[in-house]
């Protein structure tokens, strides 16, 4: 179940640009709520703001999920996860991971060498560090998706082609792989949203049915917000809606207005 909150949380960050411009700017803000079957389990929270790294000015993104209601009383849930990467390239400098999840606890600091293909893992609740080896052009779990929303192949993709990442999270390179599969128009609380249609390959077994279990409708303009997550899970299913939002770069494209 931990996973799989941590899977939704991070993947309300997910969004593709086709243009030259960043989909995204300092300022941008969005709220999700997220439900468990028929019950509203909680919301999580994506906002990119502006931070000093290396000397240079960077995006500071920061990932918010928790519970709220009965379903805090049976599963408490209250994570934090930020990325700090630079502006030019979206190459992560340092990632912060602080999650509390039924009591699963973990409190984590990574430091990014590009140069070097290295990251520097803090573990501040068992006090210690170690030094991975990652691959080239490597992104933090939030960093990945902030990075996605500029990818230049994303208008490139046929129905059922695939765009990868490597992606670093719980010390290993996970390839984070999404399959384009169309176009939608969709029905929401702001009105029918055009949408891309994709889905991540996620591995099956543990916490998903199947390999492709997840499905993410994106907003189909120049801002490419998540505006629904669907999961299919072995305990049940979790779908996440966008409830609302503020400091878009661009305009939200709407055909029919509520």
């Amino acid at each position: 179940m931990r996973k799989a909150i941590a899977f939704v949380l991070i993947i309300t960050t997910f969004g593709f640009s086709t243009q030259k411009e960043r989909a995204f700017d300092v300022g941008e803000w969005f709220k999700f709520r997220i439900h468990y079957g028929l019950v509203n389990a909680g919301y999580a929270t994506l906002e990119v703001s502006e931070a000093i790294r290396n000397n240079k000015k960077v995006y500071h993104a920061v990932g918010k999920g928790y519970t709220t209601g009965m379903s805090r009383f049976f599963f408490k849930v209250d994570d934090l996860y930020e990325s700090y990467f630079d502006k030019e390239t979206g190459k992560p400098y340092q990632f912060v991971r602080k999650i509390d999840e039924g009591g699963y606890k973990k409190d984590q600091e990574g430091f990014f060498n590009q140069a070097n293909d290295k990251v520097l893992v803090k573990d501040h609740r068992k006090k210690s560090e170690k030094t991975i080896v990652v691959t080239d052009n490597v992104q933090d779990i939030m960093s990945t998706f902030y990075y996605l929303r500029n990818h230049p192949n994303i208008d490139k993709l046929k129905v059922g082609e695939s765009v990868a990442v490597d992606m670093f999270f719980d010390d290993e390179i996970t390839k984070f792989k999404l399959k384009f599969l169309g176009y939608e128009d969709l029905n929401t609380k702001f009105g029918v949203v055009p949408t891309m249609i994709f889905r991540p390959l996620v591995q099956s077994g543990r916490v998903f049915k199947e390999e492709e279990s997840l499905t993410v409708w994106i907003s189909n303009d120049d801002n490419k917000l998540p505006i629904r997550i669907k999961a299919s899970l072995a305990v049940g299913s979790i779908k996440a809606d966008l409830d609302g939002f503020k400091g878009l770069k661009y305009s939200f494209k709407v055909k029919v207005k509520p």
